[in-house]
C-alpha cells in the first residue's frame, strides 16, 4: 500500500472498536470513492474540531454555549442527571422519559487506568449546586459496571454533605453492561426505578 493509505490505516484503527482489518477495508472505500465525499468528510471533521467544545454549564459538547439542553427552559432544573459521556445523555434522552438537566463527567474513575477524580467534571458538577440553585436531586446515571459504580459512589460521597438528594438508576442496565448501548425499555426501567444511594 501507498504510504499515505497506510498512514490513513493507522489513524482509522485508533478509533474505538475499528481493528486493522476494518480500518483498511474503511481507508480502501474512502480512496476507491468519489473524491469529493472524502473531501467533505475532511472537511466536516475540521469543522468538528474548530467549533465543537464543551458547554459551561453541563460539560456536553456543543457548538454554542450554553448548549441547546441547558437553553432549553422546558426542562426541570430540580433533577441532574451525572453520566459519563456524551453518548449516555443520547441514550437516555432518545426515549424521552427524562426532562431533565445532565452534567457530563467524560469518563469514569479508574485507577488502574490512572483516572482519578481530578482527571473529571466532578467540579464543574459542585459549582453548579450553589446555594443559587434549585436542584435538589443528583440521578446517577453511570454503567453498572466496576468503574461506573467506583464513580457512583463517590458522587454520592461528594454530593450527599450539601443536603442534596443522590439516587442511582436501577438494575435494569445489566451488570458489565454499557449505556450506550442499552434498549430504550431498559432505560425507561432503570429511569423510573432509581434508587436513593
Amino acid at each position: 500500500m501507498a504510504d499515505p493509505i497506510k498512514r490513513l490505516v493507522q489513524h482509522l484503527a485508533r478509533l474505538p472498536g475499528i481493528g486493522e482489518k476494518t480500518a483498511t477495508r474503511l481507508a480502501l472505500h474512502l480512496v476507491n470513492g468519489p473524491k469529493s465525499h472524502a473531501r467533505e468528510m475532511a472537511e466536516t471533521l475540521l469543522e468538528v474540531v474548530d467549533k465543537v467544545r464543551l458547554c459551561s454549564v453541563c460539560q456536553n459538547l456543543t457548538e454554542e454555549d450554553p448548549c441547546g439542553m441547558c437553553s432549553d427552559h422546558t426542562r426541570d432544573t430540580k433533577s441532574i442527571c451525572v453520566v459519563a459521556s456524551p453518548a449516555d445523555v443520547v441514550a437516555i434522552d432518545r426515549g424521552g422519559h427524562y426532562r431533565g438537566r445532565y452534567h457530563i463527567l467524560h469518563g469514569v474513575l479508574s485507577p488502574l487506568d490512572g483516572i482519578g477524580p481530578d482527571d473529571l467534571r466532578f467540579t464543574e458538577l459542585i459549582k453548579r449546586l450553589q446555594p443559587s440553585e434549585e436542584v435538589e436531586e443528583i440521578i446517577v446515571a453511570t454503567s453498572a459496571n466496576v468503574e461506573g459504580e467506583a464513580t457512583a459512589m463517590y458522587v454520592a460521597r461528594l454530593i450527599k454533605p450539601l443536603g442534596i438528594r443522590v439516587s442511582r438508576i436501577a438494575s435494569g442496565i445489566p451488570v458489565g453492561g454499557e449505556l450506550e448501548y442499552s434498549d430504550q425499555a431498559t432505560i425507561a426501567r432503570a429511569m423510573g426505578a432509581r434508587t436513593v444511594m
